[in-house]
Parts: C-alpha cells; structure tokens; sequence
C-alpha cells in the first residue's frame, strides 16, 4: 500500500498557534477516534503540550467496538496516567458536563489547591482541545455549549482557526484546527487513518483502503463482513480479491460484460465502515 502524506500549510499554523497559546492554558483536551485510538493521536502534540495535564476522550465510541473501547480506556488511565472516558455524539449536554467537569477537577486538583492557598478561591479552568482532522472536536464543542458555536463536517479539516469559548465562570474552551504530522512512519497508521476519514479522499487510494480494510475484517469481524454484504462463510476463507468481486456482483457494481467496478464497491465499503454500517469496528 502507498505510504499516506500530508501537512497542508494550515496545519503548520495549526502547529505554531498551539506553541503560542500553550502557556494560557490549565489542561488539555485530546479527542482522539475511538475505532483508532493510537493511530488517532498526533505524536507532535506531546512536544507541543508537554508538562500540561491532559484528559483524552474516546469520540465516536458508538462506532467502535465496546470491548477495545473498554481497554483502551484503562490503557490511558494506567499506562499513560491521563483522565480518560468514551463519548458519542448522542450524550446529552448535561451529561457531558458533568464527566468532564469531574475529569477537569480531578487533573487539576494540585494546581487548584496551590493557588487557593493563595487566596484565589474562583479559578476557571482553561482548556485547549486538540486532535486530528475528522476526529469530532467542533461537535464536541457544539453538545458542550448546547447550541452551534463551531462548524462540523464529514471531512478532513473543516476547522481552520482558533476560538476562545466561555462554557460558563468555571471553564473556558480553546478550540483549534485539526493537526496531521509530516510522515507516517509506520503504514498502518495511514491505513487507518484514511479507512475513518482524517485523511482527504483526494489524496488517497481507495481501492487499496478498501482491500486492505476487507483484509482485515476477515480476519477480526468476520460475522459482521458477512452479514453487512451478504457473503457465503466460505469465501471469507479464499482471498481478499474474492470478496470484492462477491460484494460487487451482490450490490451490482459491474461494468460492461459484467465485470466488477473495484472502484464503486471500494467507494461503498469504505463508507459503510465510516457510517457503523458493518457494525462497531475498531481498527486497533
């Protein structure tokens, strides 16, 4: 599979914006992809946030698999000592406030209790929310203030400037674009990347996506494979070219003479996976 690259020059902003306004904030917020979790983390931020306390949510977490979101959650909490908890985009404003306010406090408690020494009894903590493209921040933002404060999109990089937000006298929230690094050294971070959508289309191949995605479905969700496309159990145990040409004939997708369009069933599984179609998939 061809590695995956890109850094338009927005995300360098991005970059420098986040060095600038580091220094203003209490804590960070990461949003990372529940269906991806590693891959969805952006390894420049632990440079660029470095020494700040951090609470990273498990966004989308109703399309991923719940067991993986399970132990993905205790690997923050113990392995990486973050707050960490699952979020979708059907939790309620309240509800949502509460985790993270209980979360805020919790990472926030010494520096509270040094300034209130102090004398400084009211402290709002401030936030900046990071992640990478796609990864549901501006819809995060919008359930947080209960009412359209930043745009959302099914596409890579729909935010493009920073925003101060006040969520009441305790919190305020620092939104920021959407922020890829330069390379990807290992090619299955660009797969998954691209199979969720953090990566623009344009730029990738979706016939190898599709493939390799099917690939994988056969080996760790077999049933769902089978059940989402109609498959007969015995093709999941021939190869991957197999069950794209079954998935075409089965969905029409065929050219002149019956030949199989690669490029519409790679168009639809990968869609599929992006809408939970084929059910809670996590990639990792």
């Amino acid at each position: 599979m061809t590695n995956v690259q890109w850094f338009p020059g927005h995300m360098a902003k991005t970059k420098r914006m986040i060095q600038d306004q580091i220094k203003l904030v209490d804590v960070v917020i990461e949003l990372v992809d529940a269906r991806l979790p590693m891959s969805s983390r952006n390894p420049l931020l632990d440079k660029l946030v470095e020494g700040k306390p951090r609470v990273v949510i498990l966004n989308k977490e109703d399309l991923a698999d719940p067991q993986r979101t399970a132990y993905w959650i205790k690997y923050f909490s113990e392995q990486e000592e973050c707050k960490a908890f699952a979020f979708n985009a059907t939790v309620g404003k309240k509800q949502l406030i509460a985790k993270l306010k209980e979360a805020l406090m919790e990472v926030t408690a010494e520096k509270r209790e040094r300034m209130a020494k102090k004398g400084i009894r009211k402290q709002t903590i401030r936030c900046m929310i990071v992640g990478i493209p796609n990864v549901g921040k501006s819809t995060f933002i919008n359930i947080l203030v209960g009412k359209k404060v930043a745009q959302t999109g099914d596409k890579a990089g729909v935010t493009r400037g920073k925003q101060w937000i006040r969520l009441d006298d305790d919190l305020e929230l620092l939104d920021t674009p959407g922020i890829l690094w330069p390379k990807f050294e290992d090619p299955e971070v660009g797969f998954r990347l691209a199979a969720t959508g953090a990566i623009n289309d344009d730029i990738v191949d979706e016939d190898d996506i599709a493939f390799k995605l099917l690939g994988f479905l056969k080996e760790r969700y077999p049933k769902q494979l089978m059940e989402r496309f109609k498959l007969d159990e015995e093709i999941l145990q021939g190869e991957t070219l197999a069950i794209m040409d079954q998935i075409g004939k089965n969905r029409g997708c065929l050219l002149k003479g019956g030949r199989v369009d690669y490029s519409k069933v790679s168009k639809g599984v990968i869609l599929d996976l992006r809408q939970g179609k084929i059910g809670r998939i996590t990639l990792e």
